[in-house]
C-alpha cells in the first residue's frame, strides 16, 4: 500500500447518492432518457450500474441545490453520447465560467489529473428530473 492509500476507506468503492423528490418520475427519467434501468430496488432506492460502478436515487424530502456536479459519467465519445442524449429530450446547459465556456453543449476543459494520461477533458452538463446536476465527461489524449 502506498502513502496515497493508506487511510481506512482507501480500499472501500466509492457510490454516488443522487435525491429524488418523486422516485416514480426519477426512475422514468433515468429510463426514458439515459436509457439506464435499475439493476436492483428496494423502498424508497434505485439501485443504477455502469461499467461496475454503483448509483442510487434515492426518496429524499431534501433536495440539492443543483449548482455543482453531482455524478459525472465518463465517456468515450462526448459528442454521440450528447446527440443520442438530445435526441432523447435532454437539455444541456449552457456553461460561460472561467477557463471554459460550452459550445453547442460542449465544454473544451484543459488540463487533467496526470494519472488519467489526458491532456484535456471535454464536458457536458445536464439536469435530471430532480434538478440533480449531473455530467458527462470524455478524456482528450
Amino acid at each position: 500500500m502506498t502513502s496515497h492509500e493508506s487511510g481506512p476507506l482507501a480500499g472501500a468503492r466509492v457510490a454516488t447518492r443522487l435525491p429524488a423528490g418523486d422516485l416514480d418520475r426519477a426512475r422514468r427519467f433515468h429510463a426514458g432518457a439515459l436509457g439506464l434501468e435499475p439493476v436492483d430496488e428496494r423502498p424508497g432506492g434505485l439501485l443504477y450500474r455502469c461499467r461496475g460502478v454503483d448509483f442510487v436515487v434515492f426518496r429524499s424530502t431534501g433536495t440539492s441545490p443543483g449548482t455543482f456536479t453531482q455524478t459525472a459519467f465518463e465517456v468515450d465519445d462526448i459528442e454521440v453520447a450528447v446527440a443520442e442524449l438530445k435526441r432523447r429530450g435532454v437539455a444541456f446547459e449552457d456553461v460561460d465560467a472561467p477557463g471554459f465556456r460550452t459550445r453547442d453543449g460542449i465544454a473544451e476543459i484543459e488540463g487533467s489529473y496526470p494519472s488519467k494520461g489526458a491532456r484535456g477533458e471535454r464536458g457536458a452538463w445536464f439536469r435530471d428530473s430532480e434538478g440533480n446536476l449531473l455530467g458527462i465527461g470524455e478524456l482528450v489524449r
